[in-house]
């Protein structure tokens, strides 16, 4: 165990995740679950994501999820089980993975030593992740590593991923948020998702957005016109410090030099994707 810069670990993460959540903004996952058998958009998001867990049912993914309204989730799962099996399900999304990756960076990129090293140094921090109380990273940690470097590297910023996710949503339990008040607090904050996206993908309404924001509001969180007060924004800030106390043990274990160079390659990585048009324009905003 070592000392890490302050935010180091936020700041690698930072740059490690969207590696990983590309793939659900992009064309390749429905083309590759609708060759498995699914067609649906939304439902190959759900398969995609919740079949390292198995033969999962609506709450289950649901619970594991978090922001998503259950009846969305409910109208996808368990039947996109009958359409393709969680085996079937990881088989098309890595396929997916390596079709995004190879469209977004190039092969001369998926094939230098610098994602490689990623890869590597990524894998190497996901070692210190545990799996109790941590349902989505320990289904994905019980999955292969993949031989290729760019699918390793995918892989490693999954299993980093999730395993954040799943401390924050402990976070966000402790400190009395339900999901839309997360989500409206979080967009509020000018990080999180703009209310199209969120409303889009979420299977919430816009009465539902709107009673959330008031109940937000009840609480001092927000003001009238939906901007943070200084309550809500100490609250955002403490939210992500006690994530980031939960989230250390990978990147205390990769230590201060592997984290500034899984940084700086992450860094490059996640800007050549942002720059292919990984992410849609107006995904992140207020508005």
């Amino acid at each position: 165990m070592t000392s890490l810069p302050e935010r180091a670990a936020r700041r690698c993460y930072a740059v490690v995740n969207p590696f990983h959540s590309a793939l659900y903004f992009s064309p390749d996952l429905g083309r590759e679950f609708a060759r498995a058998g699914l067609d649906d958009a939304r439902a190959a998001y759900f398969a995609a994501r919740a079949a390292p867990l198995g033969r999962a049912g609506s709450g289950t993914v649901t619970a594991a999820f978090y922001n998503f309204r259950h009846d969305l989730v409910a109208r996808h799962i368990p039947r996109a089980w009958d359409l393709v099996s969680p085996e079937g399900a990881l088989d098309a999304r890595l396929r997916a993975v390596d079709s995004l990756l190879r469209r977004l960076l190039g092969e001369e990129t998926l094939a230098s030593k610098e994602l490689a090293e990623a890869a590597e140094l990524a894998l190497r921090a996901a070692e210190a992740c545990a799996r109790p109380a941590r349902p989505l990273y320990a289904a994905n940690a019980d999955l292969p590593v993949p031989e290729a470097p760019h699918l390793a590297y995918w892989h490693a910023a999954t299993l980093l991923r999730e395993y954040r996710g799943d401390g924050h949503l402990a976070v966000l339990l402790r400190a009395g948020l339900d999901p839309l008040e997360a989500l409206a607090s979080h967009t509020a904050s000018g990080r999180g998702m703009s209310p199209k996206w969120v409303l889009a993908g979420r299977g919430w309404s816009r009465e539902e957005w709107e009673a959330a924001k008031d109940r937000l509001r009840g609480r001092g969180l927000l003001d009238a016109d939906g901007e943070l007060t200084a309550s809500g924004t100490e609250l955002r800030k403490a939210l992500e410090d006690e994530t980031d106390r939960l989230d250390r043990a990978p990147y205390e274990h990769l230590g201060a030099a592997g984290v500034a160079r899984l940084t700086e390659l992450g860094g490059a990585l996640a800007g050549a994707a942002q720059a292919a048009g990984a992410f849609p324009a107006d995904l992140i905003g207020k508005r």
